[in-house]
């Protein structure tokens, strides 16, 4: 099994598929991976991976005031529904951008010890996304029956969007995984696009409110199209599923192509460390 495991990083051109199947091999070491960072992310605290909930629920607060005190937004659900729908699907996402975009920087010293399929590592962190992203989707499931909205016979989809939610996350973190580990400045760069592409996403505020000249970029923002999903599902807003379609297509692409760049430049990884 460990020479199986290990073929991809001797050298050697390998197709797509074969390395997938080594990665699906690895996949205890997936968890492995996602156990050790989320004991070390939480050791010694008392809420454990609770303070998960701590990033999302500021949000809530600051955006809630905002929109419900300085700009009143007229929704037909609760703003905080429909608020911390967009949140916690937001930093899911960018926990796979920035988390998974960074992950061989930030696993240098493994990387040069041991041998096994390097997409393990952006793989881990989105379980350890995952596992933080369900914590909030517990708190919304609670918050849709305090706030009256109840729970719509449309959350069997919810798998689903879930898998589409990682998909767009994962088009964009195994790119920067791959990158910067050659461009050093992209380590730098990400903590800003993902700190400006909040206000270029609709969590905190209805597609509405976006002139219609630019409602097309909403056709190539993936992001924006899951949160329209997960609204769909739990609180009905109504949906374009053209414009859905349009942009997993785009992402699709992306996470195919970016799965392409991330095996033939494997091999290459410790070199650039």
């Amino acid at each position: 099994m460990e020479r199986k495991i290990y073929k991809s990083i001797r050298g050697g051109r390998q197709s797509l598929g074969s390395y997938l199947k080594e990665v699906f091999d690895a996949r205890n070491l997936i968890l492995s991976f996602a156990v050790r960072d989320l004991k070390i992310q939480y050791a010694q605290t008392y809420l454990g991976v609770f303070w998960s909930l701590v990033q999302p629920l500021t949000g809530l607060i600051i955006f809630n005031f905002f929109f419900q005190r300085v700009i009143p937004l007229h929704l037909n659900v609760p703003y905080a529904v429909f608020a911390f729908t967009g949140i916690m699907v937001w930093f899911y996402f960018t926990a796979l951008v920035g988390q998974g975009g960074t992950a061989l920087m930030a696993n240098q010293a493994l990387i040069k010890k041991i041998q096994f399929p390097r997409l393990v590592l952006p793989l881990s962190k989105a379980l350890v996304g995952l596992v933080e992203f369900s914590i909030s989707l517990i708190l919304l499931l609670v918050m849709l029956l305090v706030f009256g909205v109840g729970i719509s016979p449309k959350i069997v989809f919810l798998p689903l969007v879930v898998i589409a939610n990682i998909m767009s996350g994962l088009s964009i973190g195994i790119w920067l995984s791959a990158l910067t580990i050659r461009f050093r400045d992209l380590h730098h760069l990400i903590p800003y696009l993902i700190g400006f592409g909040i206000w270029l996403t609709p969590v905190f505020y209805p597609t509405t409110m976006v002139p219609e000249s630019f409602s097309w970029i909403y056709y190539l923002h993936p992001v924006a199209n899951v949160i329209a999903l997960y609204r769909w599902i739990f609180i009905g807003l109504p949906i374009n599923f053209v414009q859905v379609a349009c942009s997993f297509t785009i992402a699709a692409l992306m996470l195919i192509s970016g799965l392409y760049f991330f095996v033939r430049n494997e091999k290459f990884v410790a070199d650039y460390l």
